[in-house]
């Protein structure tokens, strides 16, 4: 698919999960039999095992935001999720690492920025927000509190 591939470090809990997806995948892979296509790059795959195209991941989160917020059974959610794409997940990845404080040059690194500079230029009003942070927490320190 021409994807560009990167490493990065994932918690303990995705990785769990990473892990239950790839034995459901393995328990698949007997039930298609000589059709299978898949190797062993791959975590989300189809049916047969053929990487997942881009495409089709994004049009399951809308599919998700849709059913999340208009259930076929039960009570719709008080808060519906607002429309969302797969490529503002990796805008709300940055945005909380930023807000949490990890330095800008780790999340450059896991968005895959060359530069950090690519970072702070698409991401200056987090930093700013964060800045007005760091700011009242110095306040705070002075003042004793």
């Amino acid at each position: 698919m021409g994807c560009a591939k990167r490493t990065g470090a994932l918690d303990d809990g995705t990785v769990k999960v990473l892990k239950a997806q790839r034995g459901r995948q393995a328990a698949d892979k007997p039930a298609v039999g000589q059709e299978w296509k898949g190797t062993s790059d791959h975590v989300f795959t189809t049916g047969w095992g053929e990487p997942i195209h881009p495409d089709t991941v994004s049009s399951l989160v809308a599919t998700t935001i849709r059913r999340h917020n208009d259930p076929k059974t039960g009570p719709k959610p008080k808060e519906p999720l607002p429309h969302a794409r797969l490529h503002d997940l990796r805008h709300v990845h940055a945005t909380t690492l930023l807000l949490a404080g990890v330095p800008v040059h780790v999340v450059a690194a896991r968005l895959g920025h060359a530069d950090p500079s690519i970072t702070l230029r698409v991401y200056a009003h987090v930093i700013r927000a964060a800045e007005t942070s760091a700011a009242d927490v110095f306040a705070k320190a002075v003042n004793g509190q």
